[in-house]
């Protein structure tokens, strides 16, 4: 038996790797382990069945077929046609407690992989893989993936689709026999993007059962991959959607493959989202002060940049409370509309004709910060830059793309192109008080070609430069990832950015779905989470105010709505929910999220339960008209059941609209044990469809 053994463990989870004839295995992932594993090698021999290999054979990680392996490899490439097949070896083999770091040499395809993991507190497993070309010739690199083995009480799969307004949408299916593959062709990760996949068993709900994520850490093209072999073997695997020709690796050179972050949980779903959540925001560079209260002004406004308007606008802000202003599209040279001017990124003075300074410090002197909008990646063929560089596009050939929203990519890789952009938002930031950008990305990318190769690799490589050098130049910037709302939201831009907008749509009851499921990786502090106009923009339609904050609350809030057309009792209202979010939003922004098993599909219930579980604040949330007269009671998991607590309504924002004579009396407060919310709840109130209101809950 090999010695070259490492098992990485916490109370969540475990990985357990080993190096058996010169491969290296993964023999477990998941639930924790301990004792002697010495035999579990032994243990896990499988039987040599009849019309088969004649000794047991492994692919191991590289999942190689000289090895026997019959299901895809994790590298696939050549050398003009040669080095098509590989049998790695491991030659260096390091681990600590947490982590692990292997090389790999196959000397007669001149390749090198060098693949580390590791485990954190919280069980959250990070890996990562470089490809390393020890030839003298070029190496053609055509897809590498990372692969982690599921166990076969893994039935099914759960990932994420959606469009333009509507992202992330739940969509569950059983795994069957066959590779199922996920691609994300955009050039971005994508409204259609699923922002995670996850393996789970039947049974699993957000509360409880075993469930195992992975989410590629990338925001080009990408895929994931669940497959199931003849024999039973099945496997979870991410990793960047190669272009042809995209990765050729001259000797000495090395391709870094994104990371990949992994989960498993024994707790549901919701376990799955709490290490994502604390795993985030552990990191250093997280955003650490309270989050601004926020007011963009693209549906209070849109393209009519107005002056007067804009103060009018700002005056009620101040009188609410608002923190943050963003200026959204239409202050750049020509930009009446969307057709023209992307790309020259100087103010116009058209509308501007003193330039923004003077609307910056009226902003400021009302102790409201001011933020810009940008989306530097786009251009318009009607701008000066175009005309100027039309051999600074993303194209292939002669060929100009198709426009998609008037727009054509900016070839960031192009080092022309990148100074340009650089330069002049830096000098807008430079010359202005600019706290805060808010960057857009609305086109998909299609014929992406740089200088005649396939170009999305640089491209994602280089937005990711410009962000890091814009935040090194200008100190406590803060960037919203922005496209066309929720199209770039992933664990690979969320390094470089404070904030994601999680959608362009505003509609409350739409913004139900998106949050839950976009908040089953990114914590709720870095989702955009607005109130929308009365009448909605995206949908068409009409909701109560009460509907429209308590939904906005859970996150990053702010507004977006032409406030100077609110009633006065709606300002009142305004006011007392921005008050009522910066007395919240440290609890909001470092609890743990808790979305209820709700019985009745006609509501959800969810929150937020403080880590010592002395507050929760919850939603109750009526989807559909319900059924039965009474909707299921209120239940609450995550309090502690040993202690008493006051349960009551509150409603900084007014009541919702209800159907009834009287709501239940516990509304008003009443003091009751933690095991009873939990185990048999209070009586939720009738309401009408698409109304909502919060449950504060808070020991005693």
């Amino acid at each position: 038996m090999s010695e070259q053994r490492a098992l990485l463990s916490t109370s969540h989870s475990s990985l357990l790797c080993e190096v058996v004839d010169g491969a290296l295995l993964i023999r477990h992932w998941g639930a924790p382990l301990s004792g002697d594993l010495s035999r579990i090698a032994q243990a896990m021999k499988p039987s040599i069945a009849n019309s088969a290999f004649d000794q047991i054979q492994s692919g191991g990680i590289m999942r190689e077929s000289s090895r026997g392996f019959l299901g895809r490899p994790a590298l696939s490439g050549h050398r003009n046609g040669s080095s098509w097949s590989t049998k790695f070896e491991v030659t260096d083999f390091h681990h600590s407690d947490s982590k692990v770091k292997i090389t790999l040499r196959d000397l007669h395809a001149e390749l090198e992989v060098v693949i580390s993991f590791e485990m954190d507190q919280f069980g959250v497993l990070t890996q990562n893989a470089t490809v390393n070309n020890l030839g003298d010739t070029n190496y053609s690199l055509d897809d590498f993936t990372h692969w982690l083995p599921l166990p076969e009480e893994a039935t099914q799969t759960l990932d994420f689709a959606g469009r333009w307004a509507n992202e992330r949408n739940p969509q569950r299916r059983d795994i069957a026999t066959g590779t199922w593959i996920r691609d994300t062709r955009e050039g971005r990760s994508g409204h259609n993007f699923s922002i995670a996949d996850i393996a789970l068993t039947s049974h699993t709900t957000f509360a409880n059962g075993d469930a195992w994520a992975t989410s590629i850490a990338w925001s080009g093209n990408s895929q994931y991959l669940v497959e199931r072999l003849w024999n039973g073997e099945q496997s979870m695997g991410a990793g960047e959607l190669l272009l042809p020709g995209e990765v050729q690796l001259g000797a000495g050179e090395s391709y870094q493959a994104p990371t990949l972050i992994s989960i498993y949980s024994a707790s549901g779903l919701d376990g799955i989202a709490s290490a994502f959540h604390s795993h985030i925001r552990a990191r250093a560079l997280h955003p650490r002060r309270p989050r601004p209260l926020t007011l963009n002004m693209w549906e209070a406004i849109y393209f009519n940049h107005n002056e007067e308007k804009i103060k009018k606008l700002i005056d009620v802000a101040a009188e609410i409370g608002i923190e943050r202003v963003v200026l959204d599209d239409g202050w750049f040279l020509g930009r009446r509309n969307d057709r023209i001017g992307l790309g020259d990124w100087e103010i116009d003075p058209a509308v501007w004709p003193q330039g923004l300074s003077p609307i910056i410090k009226y902003i400021n002197d009302k102790g409201i910060e001011f933020g810009l909008w940008f989306e530097g990646e786009m251009v318009n063929p009607d701008s000066n830059i175009y005309r100027e560089h039309p051999e600074w596009i993303l194209h292939e050939g002669d060929r100009v793309p198709p426009l998609w929203r008037n727009q054509l990519v900016l070839d960031l890789s192009h080092e022309g192109a990148y100074n340009h952009v650089l330069e002049q938002v830096s000098a807008i930031l430079s010359t202005h008080s600019i706290a805060y950008i808010k960057w857009d990305h609305n086109r998909v990318l299609v014929d992406a070609g740089h200088l005649g190769k396939a170009g999305v690799r640089k491209q994602t490589q280089a937005i990711y430069r410009l962000f890091a050098e814009l935040k090194k130049r200008h100190k406590d910037l803060e960037i919203e990832s922005c496209a066309s709302g929720g199209a770039r939201v992933d664990l690979g831009v969320i390094d470089y950015v404070d904030r994601f907008w999680t959608s362009d749509n505003n509609d409350a009851l739409a913004r139900q779905n998106i949050q839950r499921w976009t908040s089953q990786v990114i914590p709720p502090e870095m989702l955009g989470t607005h109130i929308g106009p009365t009448h909605g923009h995206q949908t068409g339609r009409t909701l109560e105010l009460s509907m429209r904050a308590t939904t906005a609350l859970f996150g990053h809030a702010g507004i977006e709505w032409d406030i100077t057309e609110a009633s006065t009792q709606e300002r009142a209202y305004l006011k007392s929910w921005a008050d009522y979010y910066k007395a919240n939003r440290a609890f909001l922004h470092s609890s743990t999220m808790v979305r209820v098993d709700y019985p009745d599909e006609h509501g959800l219930l969810h929150g937020v339960v403080s880590k010592d579980k002395s507050h929760g604040l919850f939603a109750y949330v009526q989807i559909t008209p319900t059924v039965a007269v009474n909707p299921a009671p209120l239940k609450f998991p995550g309090l502690d059941i040993a202690s008493n607590y006051e349960i009551k309504a509150v409603y900084p924002a007014g009541e919702p609209r209800y159907m009834v004579v009287q709501k239940p009396e516990w509304m008003n407060g009443i003091h009751i044990s933690g095991s009873a919310l939990a185990m048999v709840g209070v009586s939720a109130p009738i309401l009408a469809p698409a109304n909502a209101f919060l449950i504060e809950i808070n020991k005693i």
